[in-house]
């Protein structure tokens, strides 16, 4: 069965331009929170397959998006090479033990033996695959996984940062460790991707948070040359499976991005203009709607309109430039997917 966000994935003709929410399953939706109390917290509802999937539902019954996203967190990645994770309470994620050295990273779990770990994702997939062939209603189950960059800077900090200093420091006196540890995760990732396909996403997209962090000259070596490389493996295995890259907040080096997927998504922060100029012939763009927009539903549907008019309604994905926030009303999100289904219908 064709699915219609999985066709616009690949630049095909479509009835009308698929929109969908980066964190679309969140805080801003009651019925999340009701699930998440009955989780306890947010890493055990991680960690449980059925509340996982009832989430990753919601916005597609609520808001009416045409893609669910898998329902997890990028940091279950290195949580499950073995460092121990916790997110406290207005503070957000946090690891007991950084990586300092090699024999820290020695000390951690690689490839298959991290990637088997993570059955709680998988298994949350296979309810999703289930639940949504009965429906019958095309929509398209997305699966993610965090950047080898965004995932070390976490792992080398030990928790989120303002000014990366730690993992920078190491990136210009001691890159070897950087890349050892980048080499490392990127095995895991691959696996991991690899295992979500199995499981039942009809789409995958590499999340790069941090990759702004990073000066431009030095964006490719450390960043960037691992998610082409992540995109290589699994084209190369599921040629039918869409690749979405999305890099925020990196405008300078979009003349140079170059690899083989299939969607390139654009940050609120770069233009659409811009990247259709440099990137519109060789990739989709997903983008760009600066998230704060959803305040207002005239701010909203002033910007569908004016990304409608940037694209022309062919290879692109209507969605934010970064995360939906807690505190937007439900009902100007759902006029968001309204208002981009509306303009571009066919």
């Amino acid at each position: 069965m064709s699915k219609i966000f999985v066709d616009a994935c690949f630049g095909k003709e479509t009835p009308y331009t698929p929109v969908w929410m980066m964190r679309q399953a969140g805080r801003y939706l009651k019925e999340y929170m009701e699930v998440r109390k009955q989780a306890g917290n947010f890493l055990n509802l991680c960690h449980n397959p059925k509340l996982a999937a009832e989430v990753t539902l919601q916005p597609v019954d609520i808001v009416g998006v045409d893609a669910a996203i898998l329902f997890s967190d990028i940091l279950v990645v290195p949580n499950e090479m073995g460092m121990k994770l916790d997110f406290l309470s207005g503070e957000g994620p946090v690891f007991e033990k950084p990586i300092k050295n090699q024999a820290d990273l020695d000390a951690l779990l690689g490839g298959e033996e991290a990637a088997n770990k993570l059955t709680y994702v998988y298994d949350t997939i296979k309810i999703l695959r289930e639940a949504l062939d009965k429906r019958g209603d095309e929509k398209a189950l997305i699966g993610f996984t965090g950047a080898p960059w965004t995932l070390a800077t976490y792992m080398i900090e030990g928790e989120g940062t303002k000014t990366y200093n730690i993992c920078k420091k190491m990136m210009y006196s001691n890159p070897e460790l950087l890349h050892s540890i980048l080499k490392k995760v990127t095995e895991v990732v691959k696996l991991y991707m690899q295992k979500q396909i199995e499981a039942g996403v009809d789409v995958v997209q590499i999340f790069d948070s941090w990759a702004a962090a990073i000066e431009p000259s030095k964006y490719d070596e450390f960043s960037w040359k691992y998610m082409v490389e992540i995109a290589e493996y699994l084209k190369a295995k599921y040629p039918h499976i869409p690749v979405i890259m999305f890099p925020k907040s990196i405008p300078a080096f979009i003349p140079q991005v170059y690899g083989n997927f299939d969607v390139f998504g654009v940050d609120w922060s770069t233009p659409m203009a811009y990247a259709k100029e440099h990137l519109g012939d060789r990739y989709v763009l997903q983008g760009n709607m600066e998230p704060c927009r959803l305040y207002s539903k005239e701010a909203t549907s002033f910007c569908v309109e004016s990304l409608q008019k940037t694209m022309g309604g062919k290879r692109h994905i209507f969605n934010l430039g970064h995360g939906i926030l807690p505190d937007v009303p439900v009902e100007n999100a759902i006029h968001f997917v309204k208002e981009c289904h509306r303009v571009s219908k066919k």
